[in-house]
C-alpha cells in the first residue's frame, strides 16, 4: 500500500491527498507532525532520496535553525535535523516499497502514476 507522509497544514500535501482521492487510490496518510517519524523512517528516506531532495531549506523552520546547524549539510545531519524538526522533511514523500520520491507537481503527478502501474 502506498504510504503518504504530510504535514496536515501543508498546501501541496492537501493537493496531494485530494488528487489521489480524486483518482481512487488507496493510500494510508501519515501526518509527520501527529504520528511522528522514526529515525529509521527518517534514515530510509533519506539515504534513499538524498539530502538534497529530503531536507526542506525552503521552510521557516529551516530559516529559524542556528547558521551552525545549517552548515555543511549531508545525509546523517539531515536525519539529525529531520528527527528534532520533523517539518523540516520535504512533504509529501510517497513509499511504496522500496520506491519513493518526494513532492507533488506535475513531474511528481507522472512519476506517481509510472510508480502505481508498476
Amino acid at each position: 500500500m502506498l504510504t503518504v507522509y504530510t504535514l496536515k497544514n501543508c498546501d501541496t500535501c492537501k493537493k496531494a491527498i485530494k488528487w489521489l482521492e480524486a483518482e481512487g487510490i488507496d493510500f494510508k496518510n501519515h501526518d509527520v507532525r501527529a504520528d511522528g517519524l522514526s529515525k529509521e523512517t527518517i534514515t530510509e528516506i533519506v539515504e534513499t532520496l538524498g539530502w538534497e531532495t529530503t531536507l526542506n531549506r525552503r521552510s521557516t523552520t529551516w530559516r529559524n535553525l542556528d547558521d551552525s546547524q545549517k552548515s555543511e549539510p549531508d545525509n546523517a545531519k539531515a536525519i539529525t535535523l529531520i528527527e528534532e524538526h520533523p517539518t523540516l522533511l520535504k512533504r509529501p514523500v510517497f513509499v511504496l516499497g522500496q520506491e519513493m520520491m518526494a513532492g507533488f507537481d506535475a513531474k511528481a503527478q507522472n512519476n506517481l502514476i509510472h510508480l502505481l502501474i508498476m
